[in-house]
Formats: structure tokens, sequence, C-alpha cells
């Protein structure tokens, strides 16, 4: 049984995740630039799983390439509306432009994990949920980003269902661990083969 593994993100949440779930991990983020690779695939008109998988596989292998003989997790988390990807805000206008896409309507949040060992994927897996945003007046939007920290808002997307965020959705269909970006039962799965 592997005892330890290397997560290549900085998301506190997924460690907290890991935490939880007694699987060990020492803390390696893979700094990846993500958006030349995002605008690359989005020119190919490939899928948000698709994305979602690339990035996190991409990930896990940087940080894999030198981590000889470890075991590396990588993982990306992304919103799908109506098959447009939407990524995680760079400003508040932009975090109140993607609420305002999502008010109201349903949509998935893709979640994928890589495994890697020697710079290469061992294992992958992607899940997704759907959520449905409640109907919200801009001034509600306004009211609940000014809740949100900077660091939650640009680290999670526009919503951290652990918190404030469960507030803004009126259904959720889905794993919840797959909605904070890590869908954990099917890791301890595949490291329990190892």
């Amino acid at each position: 049984m592997l005892n330890k593994i290397i997560l290549a993100s900085k998301s506190e949440v997924r460690k907290d995740i890991l935490d939880k779930n007694d699987i060990e991990c020492v803390v390696e983020p893979s700094n990846v630039d993500e958006d030349p690779v995002k605008e690359s695939l989005l020119k190919e008109q490939v899928s948000s799983e698709i994305i979602s998988k690339n990035l996190a596989e991409l990930k896990a292998n940087k940080v894999s390439m030198k981590k000889i003989d470890e075991i590396v997790l990588g993982a990306d988390s992304v919103i799908d509306l109506d098959g447009e990807l939407i990524s995680k805000p760079q400003s508040r206008e932009e975090a109140m432009e993607i609420l305002k896409k999502l008010n109201g309507k349903s949509h998935f949040l893709i979640s994928s994990v890589c495994i890697s060992k020697n710079g290469s994927m061992i294992w992958n897996y992607t899940d997704k949920a759907k959520l449905t945003m409640k109907n919200f007046s801009d001034d509600e939007l306004k009211r609940y980003l000014s809740k949100i920290s900077d660091e939650t808002l640009y680290a999670y997307n526009v919503y951290q269902i652990e918190g404030e965020g469960r507030n803004l959705f009126a259904s959720i269909e889905g794993d919840e661990d797959t909605i904070m970006g890590l869908p954990v039962k099917k890791i301890k799965e595949y490291i329990s083969t190892l």
C-alpha cells in the first residue's frame, strides 16, 4: 500500500480532502501556465472534459518528471455552461460576469485527476456534477461577492461550495468532493492497488 503521494497543486481544499481521507501528501505546485493550453485546446474544439483531463495530466507530469519513482497527483476543475468553458476569474468584475452568466441556469462542474510516475500518466479519472443556480438580482450577486475574499475568489472559481457558495444553488447533483475539485473515492480505490 502506498503511504505518500505528491500533490501537484497549491489548493488547500484539495489538500484538506486528502488529509481527511488519510492520504498523506506533500504539496509541490506545478505552476503550469494553463491559459495557452486551454486556448490551444479550445481552438481544436475539444470538450470541457478533455480540457480538464489534459490540464490535470500536464500538472502531474510536470512535477513527476522531477520526482523519480514518486506518485504525483494532478487535478483540474472547469465549469461548462452549455458547452462554453468558464475559467477562474482574474478580477472581481470578471467574477460578477461569470455569476451573471450562471444565474438561474444549470451548469456542469468537471473535475479531473491524474496520477503520474516518472513523467507519464499511469491513471486518470474525470467526474462531473450538475449545479443549478437560483435566480438572483445583480445587487444580491454583488452582496455575495463582497463576502468572498480575493484568495477564495481566484482559487476556487466563483463559488466555494463548502462555504458561502452553497446558498447560490437550487440543486446540486453529484459528488461533493468532485465539486470541491478532487473525486477522492476513485483516487482511494486506485491507490489501494499500488
